[in-house]
């Protein structure tokens, strides 16, 4: 690629961050432009032939992004408050927006969503990111820890990832009633499959809170698990879960092999240090570890 090309493709990458970043601010074309130093005459047309997507929808499906996550798993917010908070100047302008996009009103989505019809809206924002953003990571990066042992209550989702969400806010509204929110009891995950080679129905994935004591029987269908304690490399990521396949691949494909160490029989796992929608996506913040021997 010429120095030019790449001189090109950072300035349409700024755009990107700068949108990630700037989410409840002016984001207009003209805005974007300046970001970008581009004439304001031709950035929209080459925004979108550079990433296949109009500007305003690629913010548009961002804001509306955020917006799903906030109706499902921040109830205590109103409709209206996240319509205001995501750009719109209505609920009636809001509900349309999300209707179209999504298929089901705010307030139905918030009672009982339709994760499947969701998922194909904000793929075009999962496919851009993927294609055209990456975490970077050096070896130095990575440390070695000595993990120690962690009670976790325990919801088990088994099936279609697409579906997560489902669970996410079944084990929320359990932390809740048990007052073990994550600024009490640490988030965890426990990742058994990857998800872009696992069949959707065979895909196994934990959501997991520390807990101080063994939990009770429970409606909820929560389980008690133990992670050990032992070394463990440790990488943290900083930006969307979109990225987060990258950086465990760092972990398997470049670290392991120069790192001399071998694996532990215990599956790889996240501690979720801060959680979208709380803070935007690029301020998202995970630590991966992989249990050594």
């Amino acid at each position: 690629m010429s120095i030019e090309a790449n001189n090109y493709r950072s300035r349409m990458l700024s755009v990107l961050q700068y949108i990630d970043a700037h989410l409840d601010q002016n984001l207009s074309v003209d805005a974007l432009s300046e970001v970008a130093a581009f004439s304001k005459f031709h950035f929209h047309r080459q925004f979108s032939e550079y990433f296949g997507i109009t500007a305003i929808r690629y913010v548009q499906l961002l804001r509306l992004k955020k917006a799903s996550y906030e109706l499902a798993f921040r109830e205590h917010r109103k409709v209206i408050e996240i319509a205001l908070d995501n750009g719109y100047e209505s609920s009636e302008a809001f509900s349309r927006a999300f209707k179209k996009s999504c298929g089901q009103s705010p307030v139905d989505f918030r009672k009982q969503p339709q994760w499947l019809a969701w998922q194909s809206a904000p793929l075009t924002i999962q496919q851009m990111k993927e294609q055209h953003m990456s975490a970077s990571h050096q070896l130095t990066d990575v440390k070695i820890v000595q993990f120690p042992e962690t009670r976790i209550a325990v919801l088990a989702h088994r099936g279609d990832p697409k579906l997560l969400g489902n669970s996410i806010q079944k084990f929320i509204a359990w932390r809740k009633q048990n007052k073990l929110p994550p600024h009490v009891s640490a988030t965890f995950n426990l990742i058994y499959d990857d998800i872009e080679t696992t069949p959707p129905e065979e895909f196994r994935f934990d959501l997991c809170a520390a807990v101080p004591a063994p939990v009770g029987d429970n409606e909820a269908g929560i389980v008690n698990k133990i992670i050990p304690a032992g070394s463990c490399a440790v990488l943290r990521h900083t930006g969307s879960d979109t990225l987060l396949g990258a950086s465990v691949r760092y972990l398997y494909s470049v670290w392991l092999p120069q790192s001399g160490r071998s694996l532990r029989d215990f599956p790889l796992f996240l501690q979720r240090v801060s959680f979208f929608p709380d803070v935007p996506e690029h301020q998202m913040v995970t630590d991966i570890f992989l249990p050594l021997q």
